[in-house]
């Protein structure tokens, strides 16, 4: 059993049933505790579980990352809240020189169980450093998992099964879905396991790779198609670790392929998958492989935002040029 949930919600539910659970997780970040969050992911959570964990932080992202992970070296399970990813930059040398190696440095004796949570991505009208999508930044760093849900169920089982990870992950929140569509969500805890991808679409033309806010303009453009592309939508769900062999199968059934994601072309991991669809299944390569994406420019601010967006539309024209070729 459970209730038809938005994606905010079910990551709310996440965050509840993780605690109620295990006392060694807790909360922390901006606003989060009496506030609820600046989009009420922890809304109640404050009044139900009180102050020692559900912790209001100074806007300081440095000091909310480092505390995390000193917490998380000790036995504890951390969740930090971000208030936006954009917002996280503070935070990167807390991020990448400590979080991410901590198990490596001590050779095994820590490690750093917290899940580091984040609205990330464009879609609501936000101003400068609230829209951008980074993904790739952390997906570089060894040691880090990086996760983004596209569902309300996927967004509750994998935020559980990141928490319940001994490393540390990092949780990114498509906002413009946040409260898109509702879906029903399984009462009482329960995981998706992270590095598995989800084949949201069958399809034997063309497989189009995506994640996040952009596996809905995906699946629209696909079913705009339908009456003479059959193609395949593949929701990586875990960017680190990439779910290959589900990649792999994907494209040596259809031959092309097509990724889709919002950040910028250059260097995103649009190209890390092109690369190792080159060198896993380059024999059964039909056409080039297309890249439907974000610009490489700063991410703008309202007026251009529907442009800069990958949307169905667009999404379809790169999917029929490798269809066509």
């Amino acid at each position: 059993m459970g209730e038809n949930l938005t994606l905010v919600q079910a990551v709310r539910d996440g965050l509840r049933d993780a605690m109620a659970e295990d006392d060694d997780v807790l909360v922390l970040g901006e606003d989060v505790g009496k506030n609820g969050g600046v989009f009420r992911a922890t809304e109640g959570l404050y009044d139900e579980f009180g102050e020692e964990r559900v912790v209001d932080t100074p806007l300081a992202e440095s000091g909310i990352v480092g505390t995390a992970i000193g917490m998380a070296a000790y036995g504890l399970k951390p969740v930090p809240e971000i208030q936006f990813s954009g917002f996280m930059y503070p935070a990167f040398d807390q991020i990448v020189s400590h979080m991410a190696r901590l198990r490596t440095r001590s050779r095994g004796r820590f490690t750093c169980p917290m899940v580091l949570r984040a609205p990330f991505g464009g879609g609501i009208r936000a101003p400068e450093h609230h829209s951008e999508s980074k993904e790739a930044f952390y997906v570089h760093e060894p040691g880090l998992k990086v996760a983004i849900p596209s569902t309300p169920h996927d967004a509750k089982g994998m935020l559980i099964a990141a928490i319940r990870d001994s490393d540390p992950v990092i949780f990114l929140e498509p906002k413009k879905i946040y409260r898109a569509f509702r879906e029903e969500v399984p009462d009482g805890p329960y995981e998706v396991d992270l590095g598995e991808a989800a084949v949201r679409r069958e399809g034997g033309d063309v497989s189009v790779f995506t994640w996040g806010a952009m596996t809905r303009p995906t699946l629209e453009a696909a079913e705009n198609m339908a009456d003479d592309v059959d193609v395949e939508v593949v929701d990586l769900r875990t960017l680190s670790p990439l779910d290959e062999d589900a990649i792999v199968e994907s494209f040596e059934k259809t031959g092309r392929a097509a990724i889709v994601h919002e950040a910028p072309k250059t260097a995103g991991v649009g190209a890390e998958l092109t690369a190792t669809l080159q060198e896993e299944s380059l024999l059964h390569q039909e056409a080039p492989i297309k890249r439907v994406t974000g610009f490489d420019v700063p991410f703008p601010l309202a007026a251009l935002e529907d442009y800069y967006l990958p949307e169905p539309e667009r999404i379809e024209s790169g999917i029929r040029e490798t269809v066509e070729f």
